[in-house]
């Protein structure tokens, strides 16, 4: 937490599919208070990524959202990832029971292996608006920097049908590093550097992500 905090992060992740207890609620939440405490002000995303959607853990989905729950009901996270392949009857649970809890939801949905069409983008990302997502987002495999242009003409569409609503997207790998570093331009509101470790294929270390950002913002 102290390597985190020196790098000054707007919002930290907590990726807790790579907890070796994280299947023991009671230890996740004594690890929660710890870092509720040390990050002070910072805001906690709390992601239990599956293994479908990129993660490192197997769990049932009775259990991830029991999981959820419990994470949710602590009050020591700001935002919840909850993924958009969930059920519709467990996806709504969650959403309903972040939201009672004042608990921001990012919805996640991510593809491995290609770049779906553009109209299917803004389709999962509308979808996802429709079953409350205060942020949805959707990560995307790009096979060559044509498809890139599909997720960022996607990505400029979705703000002008809806600018007043945030999202996140960004293109994985190589081919999809400028999603990452230039989303922003075409609308995507925010984006995820790595600490140490990339958690995802083409993630690079927050310093580099906060250099480039500030070129960008400096001369937009």
């Amino acid at each position: 937490m102290n390597a985190v905090k020196e790098l000054v992060p707007d919002m930290v992740e907590w990726r807790a599919d790579k907890y070796n207890e994280v299947k023991n609620i009671e230890k996740v939440k004594m690890m929660l208070s710890q870092l509720d405490e040390q990050l002070g002000r910072i805001p906690l995303l709390f992601t239990f990524r599956t293994i479908k959607e990129g993660g490192d853990t197997e769990i049932k989905e009775n259990a991830y959202t029991d999981l959820l729950q419990a994470v949710i009901e602590s009050n020591n996270i700001d935002l919840v990832d909850i993924e958009y392949t969930l059920t519709k009857e467990n996806r709504n649970i969650l959403v309903n029971y972040a939201k009672k809890h004042g608990i921001f939801v990012v919805m996640s949905s991510h593809d491995f292996k290609s770049t779906p069409n553009e109209g299917s983008i803004v389709s999962i990302l509308a979808e996802m608006i429709d079953a409350g997502a205060d942020l949805p987002k959707i990560a995307v495999m790009p096979n060559g920097i044509e498809d890139v242009f599909i997720l960022l003409q996607a990505t400029n569409l979705m703000k002008k049908k809806y600018p007043a609503h945030p999202i996140i997207t960004m293109a994985m790998g190589k081919y999809g590093l400028i999603s990452r570093l230039a989303g922003e331009v075409f609308g995507s509101d925010a984006t995820f550097g790595a600490g140490r470790k990339a958690s995802a294929p083409g993630q690079i270390h927050v310093a580099d992500l906060r250099a480039v950002l500030k070129v960008i913002h400096q001369n937009s």
